[in-house]
């Protein structure tokens, strides 16, 4: 339902930015949600994983819950003076290296100030998930997002793209109100915070944490920022909200197939025991999902046109190029993870952060590469390319449960 109910105010968010903002928007609205999720990662330290994990393992625990809410109170006040400081006095540099202007500086300064009310947002949130509250996140998501959208257009309506882009920096501070009026009274339960310190006692258990949220959220948002900021500048602005566009259509369909991945298949490979069990739960899901993903993604292909002009405008129909690397590095991509979600099942952190490093730095290389001859569609291009060498290497990695006779893992 959730899922459901974003999609919709997404949808029609998404074809009202085009309308009235047209390409140039689009983009811009693209460089500031990059940011906005580096800062997600960057103002916790990237310990939203490590909040999940050990809530839900010392929830009856107050002296463990007391070091780590201690450690993450050290991450986060530094995390946010330190991240503070960089926009609000930078906000200029940003500016000028995200939109090519220094006309959006009041963004970057606003942005700082929310700094602190994203850091306890994304703590909080993993103290909800930790707790399996799924209903109350699910309210809280949903409540939040709905006035985020609201503010969003009323800053549209009123102040154009300008304050579309304020709008998002401020969005962090609905969303971090709405969670303490409905999440604040159980908060306390498990939370001192009369007693918290200014001690890291759970440093090394929260570290690897962040290495891979670094790693899989902030290098990611960068190196897209870094290719949108390319396309802007040696290109066309047109052509960097057509590859926006494309990532959001992506991101969208993809979030039906991606949701099974934490909910289903990671719980079922951590009881995996032998390498036939792992094929066989493997060979399993492709044949369930991959049939339903190939039919919805040659829908979207053959639809491509119909589906631009309603989510956007006629303007983006020059984006229809793209769709067909896009779609097929979606589908490697779908195809690799089912194989390296083994790696997180195993806490083998090594080959997830080798594979996951490889994979970006040719998302980079390609990226860049391409964009010389081919434009935007050069950096779809590069997605497929990325993928399709990453999935080579995790099945080599993995080979020795797929080929010879059944071991343990």
């Amino acid at each position: 339902m959730v899922v459901g109910g974003r999609l919709v105010i997404s949808l029609v968010v998404q074809n009202l930015l085009a309308q009235y903002t047209g390409q140039s928007g689009i983009a811009k609205v693209g460089q500031l949600r990059n940011l906005s999720s580096m800062l997600m990662s960057l103002t916790s330290l990237g310990t939203f994983n490590g909040v999940v994990k050990y809530v839900s393992e010392y929830k009856s625990d107050q002296k463990n819950l007391l070091k780590l809410f201690s450690t993450l109170y050290v991450f986060s006040f530094t995390a946010s003076v330190v991240l503070f400081f960089i926009l609000f006095f930078g906000a200029s540099y940003f500016s000028n290296k995200l939109f090519l202007s220094d006309s959006y500086v009041i963004v970057f300064k606003v942005m700082a100030v929310a700094v602190p009310f994203i850091s306890m947002h994304r703590i909080f949130t993993g103290v909800i998930n930790g707790l399996s509250d799924y209903k109350k996140h699910a309210k809280i998501e949903l409540i939040s997002y709905f006035f985020g959208v609201v503010l969003l257009l009323i800053s549209l309506y009123y102040y154009s793209l300008n304050g579309v882009l304020v709008a998002i920096a401020l969005t962090p501070i609905i969303q971090f109100t709405v969670l303490i009026i409905i999440f604040g009274k159980l908060l306390k339960e498990y939370i001192d915070f009369k007693s918290i310190s200014f001690k890291i006692p759970f440093l090394k258990q929260l570290l690897g944490f962040t290495l891979m949220s670094f790693i899989g959220t902030v290098l990611l948002n960068y190196i897209e920022i870094d290719l949108r900021t390319l396309i802007l500048d040696e290109i066309s602005v047109a052509e960097a909200g057509s590859w926006t566009a494309m990532n959001s259509i992506s991101k969208i369909y993809m979030q039906f197939i991606t949701i099974i991945f934490p909910i289903y298949i990671l719980p079922k490979y951590a009881v995996i025991k032998t390498s036939f069990e792992f094929r066989k739960e493997v060979f399993q899901i492709y044949k369930t999902v991959t049939p339903l993903l190939i039919t919805g993604m040659l829908l979207v292909y053959f639809s491509r046109n119909i589906l631009i002009q309603f989510i956007y405008t006629k303007e983006f129909l020059g984006m229809a190029p793209l769709f067909k690397w896009q779609l097929l590095g979606d589908f490697v991509k779908f195809v690799a993870i089912v194989l390296s979600y083994q790696f997180l099942a195993n806490k083998q952190i090594k080959y997830f952060v080798v594979t996951e490093l490889l994979s970006l730095f040719l998302y980079f290389i390609f990226g860049r590469y391409f964009i010389n001859d081919f434009g935007s569609e050069g950096i779809v291009m590069a997605h497929f390319f990325r993928y399709s060498t990453y999935l080579i290497v995790v099945f080599y990695i993995l080979r020795h449960q797929f080929i010879g006779k059944n071991k343990p893992i």
